[in-house]
């Protein structure tokens, strides 16, 4: 399986694991050496494709996404500082400010909401044994997610879906702690009161 970063095609086998230590080695090679950065790319591939694909709930547009933010990475890796940032969450905001971007064109935020519904129309009707009741619950999720504010949609995803800590979330995004525990709970209140609006619509 192939995967593009700019222009440039890898070939991508596995997901490979480093030490810390080994990681930082890595990334400093990487900054010069293309070889080195295709094996930092294919480390942590899946963590940024699958963070993008939670965020746009749709797989090819989180490949584009996915190829835009290592192309970012690319040309800006020089800029990464390993004692006082985490490379995982250094990737994760960059990701974040590549998703919220895709997403700041209305019409593709349409368009990302009536694929949520057409998937969901055609998983029901394809998939031998599906729970329809379960599968609506999903897509009402998905599309409470996208209604909410950019920062709202990282907060949760980035705490029910990444299962990273306040203070994790924190200095992913380069806030305070105080003020990611505010934008959770806000986040959380909002989603639930999208979901009985809509629930009730539906009943």
């Amino acid at each position: 399986m192939t995967a593009t970063i700019g222009k440039k095609r890898i070939q991508r086998q596995t997901t490979l694991a480093f030490s810390e230590d080994g990681n930082i080695g890595l990334i400093r090679r990487a900054c010069s050496d293309p070889d080195a950065f295709a094996q930092l790319y294919l480390s942590h591939y899946d963590d940024v494709f699958h963070y993008c694909i939670r965020r746009l709930f749709d797989r090819h547009c989180a490949e584009d996404v996915t190829s835009t933010v290592f192309s970012k990475v690319m040309h800006h890796l020089s800029s990464f500082d390993g004692n006082t940032t985490d490379f995982r969450h250094w990737l994760l905001r960059i990701a974040t400010n590549a998703v919220n971007d895709h997403l700041r064109d209305a019409k593709r935020r349409a368009d990302v909401t009536q694929r949520i519904v057409r998937n969901t129309r055609a998983e029901s009707v394809f998939v031998i044994g599906s729970d329809d009741e379960l599968l609506e619950k999903k897509a009402l999720l998905k599309q409470a997610l996208l209604s909410l504010k950019p920062k709202y949609q990282t907060v949760i995803t980035l705490r029910f879906f990444e299962n990273m800590k306040l203070i994790e979330i924190a200095a992913c995004l380069g806030k305070n702690p105080s003020t990611v525990r505010t934008w959770l709970t806000r986040a959380t209140a909002k989603l639930r009161k999208k979901l009985n609006v809509a629930t009730n619509s539906r009943g």
